[in-house]
């Protein structure tokens, strides 16, 4: 599996990212969402470079040109809450993309313990198709692995793009283990080193959906 990490390389990716984490800029949650969004644009338009492409012909006032276009559209799928400003920055992109979603959230058993719930699920079929899954946050990886086997039900996809801001370094060792290993690409904004007792990414920015859209009870 092949892994992009967007914080070895300089780039301005690396300032919305320094906001995102700043615990006083952080405060001010349209500008958060939008640093997110940001970021999904960033990444949308490297992934971009992966598609298939074909020739098209584009009539213009003068005469014809021909333009390599995307020979295919993706479904971008993400995980709800947090997820939605990094998907809404691959859909400006991305704009004929189809769309999936998932609902899926941690259930306390304990202060330390828990288990990951799917909820809901809303996707086109997925047969052949390049799946781009995005996660603001990819703490353990177990999120976006019941998210993957329950957007299974709606077919197979040809290749898997998982995006994400930051991840933890667990977290990408287990999408490496539970994903297929030949047809699936890890993009993170930055990779973080560990995860605390309570499986908060470290130095991470925090809540992520909390942040972006106000604490839940």
């Amino acid at each position: 599996m092949k892994i992009i990490n967007f914080n070895t390389h300089k780039s301005i990716l690396n300032q919305f990212l320094s906001e995102l984490r700043d615990v006083d800029i952080q405060k001010d949650s349209m500008r958060f969402r939008r640093n997110i969004e940001r970021i999904g644009e960033i990444m949308a338009y490297e992934i971009s470079k992966e598609l298939l492409y074909g020739p098209k012909a584009i009539k213009t006032p003068l005469s014809t040109a021909i333009e390599n276009v995307p020979a295919e559209q993706p479904v971008i799928a993400t995980i709800l809450r947090a997820g939605i400003p990094l998907h809404q920055g691959f859909l400006n992109y991305f704009d004929h993309a189809q769309n999936a979603f998932v609902s899926a959230y941690r259930k306390y058993t304990d202060e330390e313990h828990f288990d990951i719930h799917i909820e809901y699920i809303a996707s086109p079929r997925l047969d052949g198709k390049t799946l781009i899954l995005t996660d603001t946050m990819l703490a353990t990886g177990a999120s976006m692995e019941y998210a993957y086997e329950a957007l299974l039900t709606k077919g197979q996809p040809a290749h898997i793009h998982i995006a994400s801001v930051i991840a933890s370094q667990q977290a990408a060792e287990h999408i490496r283990k539970v994903f297929p290993e030949d047809k699936t690409t890890l993009w993170c904004g930055t990779i973080d080193p560990e995860l605390n007792e309570h499986a908060y990414i470290v130095p991470g920015l925090g809540d992520a959906g909390d942040l972006c859209y106000g604490e839940k009870e």
